[in-house]
């Protein structure tokens, strides 16, 4: 379990994110479409999985801007912006913004990949839903790259993620 902060209270995740230089776990997750994706939808690409609880927040809609502006200059890389957001609202978001630089993929239905990285907040009020955190994968899918960020209005360390791939 993590524990992290909510403007400086304490609140825990459901786990520790993976470790570097393991596999990543398989997933499912919505698409903006409706459509189920899964690890093997971007086989052979480097991932950066920017997680976070809600677009609809101040900071997890710089994190998708900021990444939506890197992305273009990445090579072979895809940026995959995860949250419990439903596929609507994420679409929503993107439009709004121009944001075609990311993939959206929604956990709304179950959770699980939350539950399986160790994402989940498990109390204080945003419960349920995903904290901030960044997990890098190589071409492989082997982690190289993992960052909770400790205080969930924080932004990630953009640099960082960017320096693993």
């Amino acid at each position: 379990m993590a524990s992290i902060t909510l403007g400086g209270n304490p609140v825990h995740t459901s786990g520790e994110l993976p470790a570097v230089g393991t596999q990543l776990a398989d997933f499912k997750l919505v698409q903006n479409d409706l459509s189920v994706a899964s690890l093997s939808n971007f086989a052979g690409k480097k991932l950066v999985l920017n997680i976070f609880p809600s677009v609809d927040t101040g900071t997890c809609a710089t994190s998708a801007r900021k990444f939506n502006a890197s992305a273009s200059n990445l090579e072979n890389t895809t940026v995959l912006c995860i949250s419990r957001d439903l596929p609507f609202a994420q679409k929503r978001f993107c439009g709004a913004e121009g944001l075609e630089n990311v993939v959206n993929l929604s956990d709304f239905q179950e959770g699980s990949f939350g539950k399986t990285n160790g994402l989940n907040i498990i109390d204080g009020p945003l419960a349920g839903l995903h904290s901030r955190a960044i997990i890098v994968v190589d071409e492989n899918g082997k982690i190289t790259h993992t960052e909770q960020v400790a205080e969930i209005a924080n932004e990630p360390n953009y640099e960082a993620a960017l320096a693993a791939l």
